[in-house]
């Protein structure tokens, strides 16, 4: 069975995209949201990594930028920052989007 493995893809997996909004610290821990606890955790620290990336690289580029928007074809991320930290808020274009399980 441990060859047959070999050939096993990775198939997408249907989530149901977040409503809300969620809070984090500058060091990248989230500490509350209103988005279910049935969406991945990790999905939501990626999106507060690449948000707290581009506020800091704002800072350092001398640029004053206290609020961010980000459009894709199925979610909208808007962005407050917050003393190093930020308040992430995520809009739903479309209900669903899939996402690859790794």
């Amino acid at each position: 069975m441990g060859l047959l493995s070999i050939f096993k893809k990775n198939t997408p997996v249907l989530l149901r995209l977040p409503s809300g909004s969620f809070t984090v610290d500058r060091e990248g821990k989230i500490l509350i949201g209103t988005i279910p606890s049935t969406f991945p955790t990790n999905v939501l620290r990626d999106i507060a990594t690449q948000v707290q990336t581009a506020f800091r690289e704002a800072a350092s580029a001398q640029l004053p930028l206290s609020m961010l928007t980000i459009n894709y074809p199925s979610l909208q991320i808007t962005a407050r920052e917050m003393r190093g930290g930020a308040m992430i808020f995520l809009t739903p274009k479309a209900p669903y989007s899939l996402l690859s399980e790794n």
